[in-house]
């Protein structure tokens, strides 16, 4: 029987060369994260189904890959329950383990906790061009300050972040879930129709204002409402960002002091960060139930998605503790990152190519020469037509070759791609 060698459907093989750039994206990433004084940490990539499933994760939640107990016999009764079968499941972030892995650890961590993570998630979606059931998040969370120092830090720290491994011209967008369940306050909606709300909201990109009215006309909000609604948004967006906290004031008098306050110190902060794009965004929503202050997401013109997003947390941890905490926190879509930088980033790899008749000295030595200068240098044996051999370390990602013919004629370097 012939055997099946393709992954499972949704996830993927990575060849050599695209490891390499996403080798390069991460070391980028990690090194400026590693100057902003934020420590690398690592989870399980199993966790407890209850925790996985306490409601944190929002519709994530829908997408967990469950794990079987051990021991089960093969066949089970028909109306045996779900959480009988099942104890563990598959991480589909890395948020929910930092809440337990604080807990379990605060008392031996600096206060407050910058904390880096990286690693592989999983989550039962649909496969499609730029998502995947199993994929890699990048996170940085800021644990234990409770000041929007935590949220100035990480938007500079991710955008400095990104720029180093290659990406620039993005954008970030910030809002605040305060100043949401004030809006939706305002207009006399219900608190359990705000939700609805911001689902709607966070689609007007796509179906306008008339989409937008239509659908809240069916939540029950009247003309007028909606008439109050969209001229506070408008009223937002754009403009100039030094003057935020009055815009803010202008569009909604009844929003709460520390919401203004808060929205105007990063305004005020990030404003003096060279090369940072950023905007207040009033339709800026996120999908994860636990925000609880601001909120933001990177943009980039190359792609349709996001490719950064978070925000502050202060209640999350406070579930595993049993006290709340400050928390605030960024993810980087790796996945998309990389897929926008590819083919764009450069390494430098030479090709020791040595006739058959070499002394193997000769050629190791030589090898030791090129990695002695701090550069990636690999023997390999002259086979079969020469420009086609060429033509395939070209392929395979050299970028120069040094052809040893015998022991006695120094090798010249030179680039491939000339013949």
């Amino acid at each position: 029987m012939k055997m099946d060698n393709s992954p499972a459907r949704g996830t993927r093989d990575l060849l050599p060369a695209t490891v390499a750039v996403r080798d390069h994206v991460l070391a980028r990433i990690t090194e400026v994260y590693h100057r902003y004084g934020y420590q690398r940490i690592e989870t399980p990539a199993l966790e407890g189904i209850d925790r996985l499933t306490g409601g944190q994760g929002g519709e994530n939640e829908k997408l967990i890959y469950r794990v079987l107990r051990r021991g089960l016999d093969e066949t089970v009764a028909a109306d045996t329950a779900l959480t009988d079968l099942v104890d563990l499941g598959l991480r589909y972030d890395l948020t929910v383990p930092l809440t337990r892995f604080y807990g379990a650890n605060q008392a031996s961590l600096p206060q407050p906790f910058r904390s880096f993570q990286f690693g592989p998630v999983w989550r039962a979606e649909r496969p499609q061009k730029g998502r995947y059931r199993q994929f890699y998040q990048c996170d940085i969370d800021l644990l234990g300050e409770e000041t929007v120092l935590a949220e100035v830090e990480l938007i500079e720290a991710t955008t400095e972040a990104l720029a180093a491994a290659g990406l620039s011209g993005a954008t970030v967008r910030v809002s605040d879930r305060r100043f949401l369940s004030a809006l939706a306050a305002s207009v006399g909606l219900p608190e359990p129709e705000w939700a609805g709300l911001f689902i709607t909201l966070d689609k007007l990109d796509k179906i306008g204002w008339d989409g937008v009215r239509a659908e809240l006309s069916g939540r029950g909000l009247d003309d007028a409402a909606v008439d109050r609604l969209q001229a506070s948004i408008t009223d937002l967006q754009g403009g100039d960002q030094t003057t935020l906290d009055k815009r803010l004031l202008d569009a909604l008098p009844g929003l709460p002091e520390q919401v203004v306050a808060d929205l105007a110190d990063t305004a005020t902060a990030l404003a003096g960060v060279d090369g940072l794009a950023w905007e207040f965004d009033p339709t800026l929503v996120r999908g994860m139930g636990y925000y609880t202050g601001q909120i933001f997401e990177i943009t980039h013109p190359a792609s349709k998605g996001s490719i950064a997003g978070g925000g502050r947390y202060d209640r999350l941890i406070g579930r595993s503790l049993g006290r709340e905490v400050p928390a605030c926190g960024f993810s980087i879509g790796f996945e998309r990152i990389v897929d926008l930088i590819e083919g764009t980033t450069a390494t430098d790899a030479v090709a020791v190519l040595y006739e058959s008749d070499v002394p193997l000295p000769v050629v190791t030595a030589t090898a030791r020469e090129v990695r002695q200068g701090g550069r990636t240098a690999s023997a390999v044996r002259r086979r079969g037509k020469f420009g086609a051999q060429l033509g395939k370390l070209q392929e395979w990602g050299f970028t120069s070759v040094l052809h040893v013919k015998d022991a006695v004629t120094p090798p010249e370097e030179r680039p491939l791609g000339e013949r």
